[in-house]
């Protein structure tokens, strides 16, 4: 990589002598810019950018790599809910820091557009361009409506091919919708008609956006123990539809009467059928029993969980025996969930008992296949931790201090760019920046190809958190500079895309788990749209 590093230098200063025309790129007085060199400073402007954008993308991958690393020796919790989310978004973070930092109020609100094109296009970009290419790349064969991992033999089908996640995903997708509620609430201040006021909403807006970051940082960090609880009751419901599909089968009446209540006589029936020895209870060895004579198509249940569970769920007295009222009181319960969740289950002939069971039954079982973890991989140990620990840190810190020091010259290369070429700054960085300051764009692709429903879920799990925490992080930086500085709220046009793009995308995707290849298709659309919007609202209808 450092060789890779060098050829790159000497290939780009090269290049810029011939265009220079050989002329010496000496040192400018009164460097403003310390550790970066005044002759690279002196260089044309469309290379400087090309320049401090390849810097700006060694910096994310320092802090994407040195996170990851970390991960892998600590594990999830505060690593993957917290720092490796909050690093990502960090040098967006910087960037926005810089372009409203440097210079007088005047320099700094007529800079700080960068800081909202760089937070707008990394948002539209994560979400169209990335999101269409991770459909493109993880592609596979549908069938009964999910993808199958590792099948991709119809090409580019746009109906019989394409992506599936798992429903952690989905509710990725919906909580970065809750994202953008700052955003609305800041837009507020531009209708508002004394300074007072809008400086107010501007710090309401602040405070949420923080308050914001700190619950999502709290949900990444306890999601792990959320979604074990969640699976956990999602097997308890399957424990339930499998022992009344299986009793069902055992008795010749209905579980449910005409008027759609559970049946108390054949509930009697099932009681004295599973009450082998007839001395008028339930024990532990009857529940075994039954259990053991039951099918649950794999569904991972423990034996003597299960048991427990059941006797939990039926025993009210706490004797651990489960008599014959506590039976016709928890059967009625579980019949009565099972009714609710399939009432809207389609006739097909079958008697009402059936019907309801059935499709409890099915609906449970689709539950538990999209929390669970079918293709759950051990992770290797990690050799030589300490030694790694130390590379990690490093890497983090070399990353900190490169978009440091490249933050500010950047902001300033893309301003004298933009003035030299008369083209709006807003659009350089919203076009320009979020490819080189997103880390997530390599990741998320390597991921996407390896063409399963795991790291398929990864991949766009990513996307949106990448997006969640780059819109409450970035915003909170930036309505820091609005508020501290004094600056003039005034990016109504920005704030629509970003709320038309988050809003379309966080709802479609959080609403199903299976995209096929067309919806690729349509979101590439989204990006050119959303350039074309910012376009007309700012330079025809003069939003800003």
């Amino acid at each position: 990589m450092a060789k890779q590093h060098a050829l790159f230098l000497l290939a780009f200063f090269f290049f810029m002598g011939l265009i220079n025309g050989g002329k010496d790129l000496g040192v400018a007085e009164n460097s403003a810019y310390g550790l970066v060199s005044d002759g690279v400073r002196e260089l044309q402007p469309p290379a400087f950018v090309v320049f401090k954008n390849w810097a700006s993308s060694d910096s994310s991958k320092f802090l994407s790599d040195g996170s990851e690393i970390l991960l892998g020796i600590l594990g999830p919790g505060i690593i993957g809910g917290l720092f490796l989310p909050v690093l990502s978004s960090f040098p967006d973070a910087i960037i926005i820091l810089a372009s409203g930092l440097s210079g007088s109020k005047e320099t700094a609100q007529s800079q700080v557009s960068i800081g909202m094109g760089l937070l707008a296009g990394s948002t539209v970009m994560l979400l169209t361009i990335l999101w269409g290419s991770c459909i493109i790349v993880g592609k596979c064969d549908i069938e009964n409506s999910v993808a199958i991992d590792l099948k991709d033999t119809r090409g580019f089908s746009l109906t019989g091919s394409g992506v599936s996640t798992d429903i952690w995903t989905s509710y990725a997708a919906r909580i970065m919708v809750i994202s953008v509620i700052p955003f609305i609430i800041v837009q507020v201040s531009q209708v508002l008609h004394t300074t007072s006021q809008a400086r107010l909403t501007v710090l309401i807006s602040l405070i949420v956006s923080l308050s914001l970051l700190l619950l999502y940082c709290l949900y990444q960090v306890f999601q792990p123990q959320i979604q074990r609880r969640r699976l956990a009751y999602v097997k308890h419901k399957h424990l339930m539809s499998g022992i009344l599909k299986q009793l069902k089968s055992h008795i010749l009446g209905r579980l449910f009467t005409n008027n759609g209540e559970p049946d108390t006589e054949a509930i009697k029936k099932l009681f004295e059928t599973i009450d082998v020895n007839s001395d008028g209870y339930l024990s532990v060895t009857d529940l075994r029993a039954l259990v053991i004579g039951i099918q649950f198509d794999a569904a991972d249940l423990e034996l003597d969980e299960t048991v427990k569970s059941i006797m939990t769920d039926f025993d009210t007295s706490g004797d651990s025996q489960i008599e014959m009222n506590e039976f016709i009181s928890g059967m009625s319960r579980w019949l009565r969930k099972a009714k609710r969740s399939a009432i809207h289950a389609s006739s097909d002939g079958s008697s009402q008992s059936t019907r309801y069971i059935n499709a409890f039954y099915l609906r449970i079982r689709e539950e538990q296949d999209q929390l669970e973890d079918k293709n759950e991989e051990e992770l290797e140990s990690i050799k030589n931790p300490k030694w790694n620990a130390y590379k990690a840190v490093a890497m983090l810190l070399l990353g900190t201090v490169v978009a440091a020091i490249f933050a500010d010259p950047l902001v300033d290369a893309v301003d004298n760019f933009s003035t030299a070429t008369s083209i709006p700054s807003f659009f350089v960085s919203f076009v320009v920046l979020p490819f080189a300051s997103s880390s997530e764009v390599v990741s998320a692709m390597i991921f996407a190809s390896r063409k399963k429903i795991r790291t398929a879920s990864l991949t766009f799990s990513e996307i949106y958190g990448s997006v969640t925490i780059g819109n409450i992080l970035s915003l909170s930086v930036f309505l820091g500079l609005i508020y501290f500085r004094q600056l003039t709220w005034d990016f109504a046009s920005e704030v629509l895309v970003i709320l038309i793009v988050c809003i379309l995308m966080g709802v479609f995707a959080g609403i199903r788990t299976t995209f096929r290849l067309w919806t690729s298709l349509m979101v590439f659309l989204l990006y050119p749209i959303s350039l074309v919007l910012v376009y007309v609202l700012d330079y025809y209808l003069g939003w800003s």
